[in-house]
């Protein structure tokens, strides 16, 4: 049987993108590689124990995503208090949007950009999003 273990992202600022998944997801580091010519950082989900993997290319400071990236999804428990507090301290989140099919609500959602410009979906814990 397999495991999840990670997704990797390329990051061109290794502080700003630790410090921007810890506040905005509480992910904590738990392991570091450090070699001459770039640095892998792994940030744990303590509920999940899912990891994003940041690699920083040394001297690579941006890249392009192309056209197959879409997006990283976390889901909370109270989204407009996420939401809130994510704008409170300048993480700029997009407006909460409601996906539905007639009048059945199937999601509640917003998305905001990590440092890189990375996309990423978080979601009102319910239904499929748990």
């Amino acid at each position: 049987m397999s495991k999840f273990l990670h997704t990797m992202i390329r990051v061109g600022d290794l502080d700003a993108s630790m410090s921007f998944y810890g506040q905005a997801f509480d992910l904590q580091e738990s392991h570091r590689l450090e070699f001459d010519d770039f640095s892998l950082v792994y940030l744990r989900d303590q509920q999940s124990g899912a990891e994003i993997e940041l690699t920083w290319n040394k001297g690579q400071d941006s890249y392009t995503h192309g056209s197959g990236y879409g997006h990283v999804a976390f889901a909370v428990e109270d989204l407009d208090l996420h939401h809130a507090r994510l704008s409170e301290i300048g993480l700029s989140p997009a407006p909460i949007k409601e996906f539905k099919r007639g009048e059945e609500m199937l999601a509640r959602f917003f998305f905001i950009q990590d440092p890189d410009g990375y996309k990423i979906e978080v979601l009102q814990r319910a239904g499929h999003y748990q």
